[in-house]
């Protein structure tokens, strides 16, 4: 059920078609996924041969070998099986390799609507503060297209830890471990990533929230 992802060109396209939802005037286009390359930054920055990244995730080394040479584009289920196999966040997938060292004084200013857009099944994730690399948490605003646990394959967990806000509409938050929470306009949540989890939207418009992983 792991979201998040996703990220078919072609499932991109049709998600943004079947909304269709219209951006600013001046156009908010999609960034060039590349998740084939990144998959690979990834794989290569935790030291795994393409064996040992198909042992992990369980695909086939021929299939990641594709997908990284972007012969291929993975299905909703292979991109499940790299996050859950690999360890890694789905927001991972799309920010650039951290840099080594450290550096004082950053700052970025995302503007309303500006930031990076990467539509999924299940959410519409907006990315922000794109422009530092190495951030020591990911936040991203989300539209919740869901509307059922079932628009999940699984659940979604990953590393880490989540903080999680109710900028409008209503939402049900799923936890692994604890009953359903039906959560409202300014209500918050935080919760271990690495649990199962899943939120869909309640009514007829889709909620809007902002994430923060860490």
């Amino acid at each position: 059920m792991t979201e998040q992802v996703h990220f078919l060109r072609k499932e991109k396209e049709a998600v943004l078609i079947q909304r269709k939802r219209a951006h600013s005037a001046a156009g908010a286009a999609l960034k060039p996924l590349q998740l084939g390359k990144r998959v690979k930054e990834i794989r290569l920055g935790k030291g795994l041969t393409l064996e040992e990244a198909s042992h992990l995730t369980g695909l086939a080394r021929s299939t990641l070998s594709k997908i990284e040479n972007e012969q291929i584009s993975p299905t909703f289920a292979a991109v499940t099986k790299l996050v859950n196999g690999l360890g890694i966040d789905i927001p991972q997938l799309f920010n650039p390799a951290e840099r080594e060292g450290t550096t004082g004084g950053r700052r970025d200013i995302t503007r309303n609507g500006k930031g990076s857009l990467h539509p999924t099944p299940t959410y519409e994730h907006e990315l922000l503060a794109t422009e530092l690399s190495g951030k020591k948490m990911i936040p991203y605003k989300s539209t919740i297209c869901a509307r059922s646990f079932d628009d999940y394959q699984d659940w979604v967990r990953h590393e880490g830890e989540e903080f999680m806000l109710v900028l409008s509409g209503r939402v049900c938050l799923y936890t692994e471990f604890y009953q359903p929470a039906e959560l409202e306009e300014g209500d918050s949540a935080y919760y271990d990533a690495s649990m199962g989890h899943a939120v869909v939207s309640l009514g007829e418009e889709d909620a809007k929230i902002l994430w923060v992983t860490a």
